[in-house]
């Protein structure tokens, strides 16, 4: 982790799930900084500043909902609302309260760490993306969406770099094919992920049956793991 990494503030009342996320988004690159209360949060507010912050809806005194709506006022940090509230109505009026995005609880660890990265990635594009990526011979340019191998241009068609790019994006962090169309051009289903996998594994890949460079992990996806 470096100074560099992403600023987190987790606002949650629940004081087994704020250590629960600090500790799993801390292992996964951010720094987190916690809060039980919207008290808690503005006291932090005023002296540091955050990159994203996870806030509760159901809180004790200030709820989510309100704090939104206030921090709005004067601040376009990034909220990601949690919520136990399944119903439509309930999340539209997070959204019409000035939050980016919500999940709803109980939820899957990794689904909260590719929404911090979606939204991370709309609001610090250049920050959160290399501008070039090397694996093996091949060196991907995000900037310019061109992919060279051994310094010659490799072809590349537009679900192909949309793809590549959304991994990049991601590098390290294994992706399912749910999340892979979410953030890139594909317009099908998980077979059409695998599809353009084995496709881009042949461009990029010395032995696209063993693969190096984009690997599959079973039961979550696949993972670019560039040099």
């Amino acid at each position: 982790m470096t100074a560099e990494a992403p600023h987190i503030l987790v606002v949650d009342d629940d004081r087994r799930l704020r250590a629960l996320l600090q500790r799993y988004l801390s292992d996964n690159g951010f720094r987190v900084s916690t809060a039980a209360d919207a008290a808690d949060a503005r006291r932090l507010l005023t002296g540091l500043d955050f990159d994203l912050i996870v806030l509760d809806v159901m809180m004790p005194g200030e709820d989510g909902l309100a704090f939104t709506r206030a921090m709005r006022v004067g601040s376009q940090v990034p909220i990601l609302l949690l919520t136990a509230r399944s119903e439509v109505e309930d999340r539209i009026e997070g959204l019409e309260r000035g939050a980016d995005d919500y999940l709803t609880k109980p939820f899957e660890p990794r689904e909260l760490l590719a929404r911090i990265g979606s939204i991370l990635r709309r609001v610090r594009p250049v920050a959160t993306a290399p501008r070039k990526v090397r694996f093996g011979p091949c060196v991907f340019d995000v900037t310019r969406g061109e992919l060279r191998r051994h310094g010659e241009i490799v072809h590349l068609t537009s679900q192909e770099e949309s793809l590549l790019r959304a991994l990049v994006h991601n590098a390290g962090q294994p992706l399912s094919r749910e999340a892979l169309i979410r953030e890139s051009r594909i317009e099908a289903n998980a077979r059409a992920v695998d599809v353009q996998v084995t496709r881009l594994r042949r461009k990029i890949e010395a032995n696209p049956r063993a693969p190096r460079y984009l690997q599959t992990v079973r039961g979550e996806g696949y993972v670019l793991r560039p040099e």
